[in-house]
């Protein structure tokens, strides 16, 4: 039996489309290994948002190579579909497949067909994998739709992507229903513009009319949604979504800047009084919503001012968490040919400074939980720990040993604590004992409402209720 390993790079739907790819070849008769092992076939699932993406899956593809010189190597994803000609000229590779290309990666490879990378801005239709239930996870990542027609200035992926192109409805809910019945409770809402599902369609029907049905669908407890455009969220849309009760409260925004000017040359489509009052929407309708976003630094002539116009705006917004990026320009891009292109090192400084305000929300919003009920899914065990999520996405872990290790330094404690303090950590070793997982007790996969006994980095810890 030959073997084949993945490597994912970049967004969610990659990893949809990586789980879709495996599963054909499972169904082929083939082994799936772990990359870093010996196989015959490695196929790196690459990126290409940035220049440095683009060098990312370089590296890796030339990686899997030398782990082993005479496997067959192959290059898919949005690298490969923008950016064919540079790949072909490394030796090591054997083929390039576009992303309209995944869905028959193995009749590729195995019948050596010739082919031509489709070129995805002529593409009208959604191309259906067909019901994709292959996860190595306890949640699952569902396509909904796959392109983009914002074309902001720094981005490529409407290039690689193509158009918006939505997914049949029914398509979606046989592969969810599939999912369920595996035992999976969570699933993640993707796409490249998922605010743009439904627009393609001839019919009204757009992501609330999706999500409203696959909130009926037995067996799963959490949808999650993905990246979403901010203009998505209305007050329409929101009383509908908070109608659904199996919707997490986790909302990631995506506002690139807070600067309005530098949103304008982005070709972002709004303001940041109008994101504000989208933000105001989320947390008048739901009290333990959580937002996290992404933000861009150094974009081409973003003065001073202006980054302290974003930085004001973040501050008071008040995001859980931020994914900082520094601009990378992107060949190809509107963005990378402007003027005013700014320096490395202001573009590190600027970085580092929205890095520690994300960082103290994010001690500020767990902190506040502590001594509080959350209610985990468990995904994974290793080296004594359990990780997990809450619905609104913040990071959880048990031990045994950390456990006892708060509660000892709780108990050795000299000084009188505030009765604020006292609520934090307040277990007595009576209680832990009861309350202790034990050993043989598996936790992956269940949804579990805990106790939160302290914080450390990006994640809380909690104790089992009583």
């Amino acid at each position: 039996m030959k073997k084949v390993a993945f490597i994912t790079l970049g967004c969610k739907v990659n990893q949809y489309e990586t789980n879709a790819m495996s599963q054909k070849f499972i169904e082929s008769g083939y082994q799936l290994v772990e990359h870093t092992e010996e196989a015959d076939i490695y196929i790196v699932n690459t990126c290409t948002v940035t220049n440095m993406s683009d060098r990312k899956s370089r590296q890796m593809l030339r990686k899997m190579k030398e782990q082993n010189p005479k496997a067959i190597l192959i290059a898919v994803g949005c690298y490969a579909q923008v950016g064919r000609q540079e790949l072909e000229k490394i030796p090591e590779i054997d083929f390039v497949l576009g992303n309209h290309e995944k869905v028959n990666i193995v009749e590729y490879l195995e019948k050596k067909i010739e082919f031509k990378i489709s070129d995805l801005m002529q593409e009208k239709d959604y191309e259906e994998y067909g019901d994709i239930t292959f996860s190595e996870k306890t949640r699952a990542v569902i396509k909904i739709q796959d392109g983009c027609d914002r074309f902001c200035t720094y981005c490529i992926i409407p290039y690689a992507r193509g158009r918006v192109r939505s997914r049949n409805p029914e398509n979606i809910i046989s592969e969810i229903t599939k999912i369920a019945q595996r035992g999976i409770k969570e699933v993640v809402i993707t796409g490249i513009h998922i605010a743009s599902y439904g627009k393609d369609f001839k019919n009204d029907y757009y992501l609330i009319d999706l999500l409203e049905e696959i909130n009926k669908i037995p067996g799963i407890e959490r949808i999650r949604l993905g990246s979403i455009e901010p203009l998505l969220i209305t007050q329409d849309f929101v009383k509908r979504l908070k109608e659904l009760d199996k919707v997490c409260h986790h909302f990631h925004l995506s506002l690139q800047s807070g600067c309005n000017d530098t949103l304008k040359r982005m070709n972002r489509r709004y303001t940041t009084q109008e994101f504000q009052n989208i933000v105001d929407i989320l947390r008048e309708n739901y009290d333990d919503v959580i937002l996290t976003t992404d933000i861009i630094v150094g974009f081409p002539g973003e003065t001073e001012e202006e980054f302290n116009e974003t930085y004001e705006f973040l501050k008071k917004i008040k995001f859980y968490k931020m994914h900082v990026f520094k601009y990378s320009p992107r060949k190809g891009t509107k963005a990378a040919v402007m003027k005013n292109q700014i320096d490395g090192n202001v573009k590190e400084h600027r970085s580092k400074i929205l890095i520690e305000l994300s960082d103290s929300n994010e001690a500020k919003y767990q902190e506040e939980l502590i001594g509080k009920e959350v209610e985990i899914l468990w995904e994974e065990e290793k080296d004594g720990f359990y990780k997990g999520h809450t619905a609104n996405y913040i990071l959880a872990y048990y031990s045994e040993n950390k456990e006892n290790e708060i509660n000892e330094k709780d108990r050795n404690n000299e000084e009188n604590e505030k009765e604020k303090d006292e609520e934090k950590i307040n277990f007595n070793m009576a209680n832990l004992n009861e309350g202790k997982i034990q050993q043989n007790e598996k936790l992956e996969n269940q949804i579990i409402k805990m106790k939160c006994i302290g914080r450390e980095g990006d994640h809380i810890f909690v104790t089992k209720m009583q």
